[in-house]
């Protein structure tokens, strides 16, 4: 199982996460909230178990894809913010010390393990159907950049 892949955070520095990232922080409010063990049960076959080198958390990358279409941003500038505001850092289940992933990854996982379009709508759609049963999402209107989406009517 790809969640076998997955390592206990033990930094001495989690603690600044409670002193700089509010309770109403909506970042925070998704990751307490939202379980996204559901990504690990969509893109299990997508990985390789038995070979290679341990890849990132496909939660972590999918939280990233996540970040993007939140605020509007490219695989380069939400790779660029995640170094510095905390609030991207504790959404993605990093240390503060922990450095980030180059932004071809980005790319890679997209083109990889997302090969199924409508797979990376399936995943945003069950996180906004979760956002909003917990009323994290109070808007009945949800906009999202759908550069790397097929369009149902531009084929």
């Amino acid at each position: 199982m790809i969640s076998n892949q997955q390592t206990f955070n033990l930094s001495p520095f989690m603690a600044i996460y409670d002193i700089v990232v509010p309770k109403d922080n909506i970042l925070r409010q998704i990751n307490e909230i939202v379980d996204f063990s559901f990504v690990y049960e969509e893109l299990q076959n997508k990985y390789c178990l038995d070979n290679g080198r341990n890849a990132v958390s496909p939660i972590r990358m999918f939280k990233y894809l996540l970040l993007k279409s939140i605020f509007d941003l490219s695989d380069v500038d939400v790779v660029e913010r995640s170094k510095y505001d905390m609030s991207f850092k504790y959404f993605l289940d990093m240390a503060p010390e922990d450095p980030v992933i180059n932004p071809s990854s980005l790319t890679k996982f997209r083109k990889l393990r997302l090969k199924d379009v409508s797979l990376l709508d399936m995943l945003i759609g069950k996180t906004v159907e979760i956002a909003l049963e917990k009323e994290i999402i109070q808007s009945k209107t949800i906009i999202v950049d759908a550069t790397h989406t097929k369009s149902r009517y531009n084929q």
